[in-house]
Order: structure tokens, then sequence, then C-alpha cells
């Protein structure tokens, strides 16, 4: 079992997630920062969920320009130009953020239904993981590509999913590979619990290092115009 210091690291590593999500949240909607990109309204805290104040400081960096408020506040029109990392970064973010809620909704419900593939309930969670993160990333890609491009909804659907298919695998590969040291190496017996803390802490990292996986991949996506700067 977790060590109560390890424990007690994680609900830290909880609570700082949670906190600086909500310290973005409030600052678009109590501060007025508003983003012109509706979905990135989404994007940043549910990035800060596991990046922390990583997120908080790309967020203060690079999403706040832009929004309306802060364009006004420093009388331009448009935010300035980003440097080729943090165009990539927003991108994984981006990405990582359906994978996120889709890890998080899939995780508790494979746990709450015993839901098992072969006998093993970490087949099934990377199946709804994956089933689910993808159909919350076609929504959000969807969203950012369909206005810009100014697609219908099956055209845009479609473009979606074109994009969004490379970009998840790529951060799920990342993610899966660890989840399966979870499960075989670092907690082989009992296996983690999502009512542990210590399951959060370690997905923390996972989705970190899915975040490091789907780089390259978000990085060509971009440079060849197939997706598009968020």
């Amino acid at each position: 079992m977790p060590s109560p210091l390890l424990v007690a690291v994680a609900w830290v590593a909880i609570a700082l997630g949670v906190g600086c999500a909500v310290e973005i949240v409030y600052d678009m909607y109590g501060r007025g920062f508003r983003q012109r990109m509706t979905i990135m309204e989404a994007v940043w805290p549910v990035t800060a969920l596991y990046l922390g104040p990583v997120a908080t400081w790309g967020y203060r960096r690079f999403g706040r320009p832009m929004s309306g408020r802060w364009q006004r506040d420093h009388d331009v029109d448009t935010a300035p130009d980003r440097p080729a990392w943090a165009t990539t970064a927003v991108g994984v973010s981006h990405c990582g953020a359906g994978c996120t809620l889709g890890d998080i909704g899939a995780e508790f419900a494979v746990f709450a239904l015993g839901l098992t593939v072969a006998g093993t309930a970490l087949w099934a969670e990377m199946l709804s993981d994956f089933t689910v993160a993808l159909a919350l990333g076609i929504v959000f890609q969807y969203f950012a590509i369909a206005p810009m491009r100014g697609l219908g909804l099956r055209s845009g659907l479609a473009q979606a999913a074109k994009v969004d298919v490379l970009s998840l695998v790529s951060f799920e590969i990342g993610l899966f590979a660890w989840m399966a040291l979870m499960w075989f190496v670092f907690f082989p017996d009992p296996h983690l619990s999502p009512l542990s803390p210590v399951y959060w802490l370690f997905m923390q990292i996972g989705m970190i290092i899915g975040f490091a996986t789907a780089w390259p991949t978000n990085a060509w996506l971009i440079r060849r115009g197939i997706k598009e700067p968020m």
C-alpha cells in the first residue's frame, strides 16, 4: 500500500492542480479575461489539473493575450506572436484536455461498474479511456476548427477527427505506457483504486508523459497546416 508520505504528496499535488484550475477559471470569468476561442476556456483549467503552476504560467503568458480585455488594456487589436514552441505547447494542451476529461470520467466509470477485459481492469480502463477521450477530443477539435474554417457540422467533424486521432493516439501512448507500469510494476498487488489520491498523482505524471509524447505529432500537424494553431 502507498506510504503515508506518498498519500500526503498526492493530496498536495491534487490540491495544487485543482487550485490552479480554479484560479484560471476565476481569471477568465471573474476578472473578464474571456478567451476569443471559447473552447480554450475549458482547455486551460483542465490542463492545470495535471500541469499545475506550469499551466498557470502558460495561461498568463499565452492565454491572457488572446482575450479581448487584455488587448484593450494594452491598446492592441491582436495578441502578440508566439514562439513556435508555445504554439505547439498550446496545441498539445488542447489535445490533452480531451484526454484528461475522458480519462477521469472513464476511470471512475470502469471502477464503479467493475468492468474488465480479458479478466483485467487495466484493459477496460484503456479501452474506455481511449473511446471517451476520442469522442471528447473530436468535439474539442470541432469547436476549434469549424469556426476558423467556416465549416458545417459534417465537414467540421470529419476534419476534427482527422486531426484528433493522430494527436490523441500520440498522447495516449505515453499515458498508457505509464498506466501499465502502475499496474504491473509500481502497484501490482494490490492495484491502486481511482478512489486513492495516489492513483491520481500517478495519473498526473502519466498525463505529463502523454504531453511529451504528443509534442512531435502536434508540431508536425501544425507545421503542415493540418491542425490550426490555438
